[in-house]
């Protein structure tokens, strides 16, 4: 693997490492290296949780690399074929949940779209306090959000704040991501790592077939059901084919630093909003 690296701490317990350039762009390779890792965590016998962290403390996923054309993305097809039948994205989306392992995300920096997504789909979300931001900036550049988080938001953060989140496209500190419950907890950046990695080792002390009892009931409470991510993989794909404004203020944002590290992806909620006030004025 070139984007994640994954280092098995013990039989029990792996940690994989988001490490792809400047900010941790998504892209068609990051979908099939997770397929490959998912497999592993599918089969393999010991392994009771892993987490998911970043080597850019700025950014955990940034968000979906949107220069990749969309023929390429809507034409993604992995190796083996996908274990649920659907697009390779939908399909690591949807499996994150169902794993017979706890997944845990230890955030630090950026988590946007499809990085928000991600995060959205493992079991539990640690963030650090100072340096963790989360948002869905799709609507801004004229987007159905398409990995899953109009299916999660509404259950963790119910209906008026999953609108706020979607419809607003802004940035949502730690702080306040954790009131609304898009986080378990945000927690004091020094205390993150030892934190998670107590919290791991305790879950991998335990036994497997517990673990996967306990997460399978409560995913038939909780998880949705793929025909949601399905939907929304539809709607984005239908959004971002459609002309109009939002791809000039998609253009405007990449023209002013999108997918840089600086200003722009740093802020990027406020510039939404201001290039969607100058574009429409």
């Amino acid at each position: 693997m070139s984007q994640i690296r994954v280092q098995k701490h013990t039989a029990r317990y792996w940690t994989a490492t988001f490490d792809n350039g400047p900010i941790n762009l998504m892209n068609p390779a990051t979908v099939y290296e997770l397929d490959q890792l998912l497999t592993s965590l599918e089969t393999d016998p010991e392994v009771r949780v892993i987490v998911f962290d970043s080597a850019n403390p700025d950014f955990f996923i940034a968000h979906w690399d949107v220069t990749t054309p969309g023929a390429v993305v809507a034409g993604m097809k992995t190796e083996s074929g996908t274990r649920r039948g659907m697009h390779p994205h939908a399909d690591v989306q949807t499996r994150l949940g169902r794993l017979p392992v706890v997944t845990i995300a230890a955030i630090r920096g950026r988590a946007r779209g499809a990085g928000s997504e991600f995060a959205l789909a493992c079991d539990i979300r640690f963030a650090s306090r100072e340096r963790a931001v989360f948002g869905q900036f799709e609507v801004g550049v004229g987007a159905v959000a398409g990995g899953g988080s109009t299916a999660h938001l509404p259950r963790l953060l119910g209906r008026g704040r999953a609108f706020e989140a979607l419809l607003g496209g802004d940035d949502f500190p730690a702080e306040l991501a954790e009131r609304y419950g898009w986080i378990n907890r945000a927690l004091p950046d020094a205390e993150l790592d030892t934190f998670v990695d107590a919290f791991a080792r305790r879950i991998a002390g335990y036994e497997k077939e517990v673990i996967v009892e306990i997460k399978e009931l409560v995913n038939r409470a909780t998880l949705p059901p793929d025909e949601e991510f399905l939907a929304a993989l539809k709607a984005f794909f239908a959004s971002t084919t459609r002309p109009g404004p939002g791809r000039a203020r998609l253009q405007a944002l990449l023209e002013s630093g999108l997918q840089q590290d600086g200003e722009v992806e740093r802020h990027l909620g406020a510039h939404v909003a201001l290039i969607s006030a100058e574009k429409e004025g």
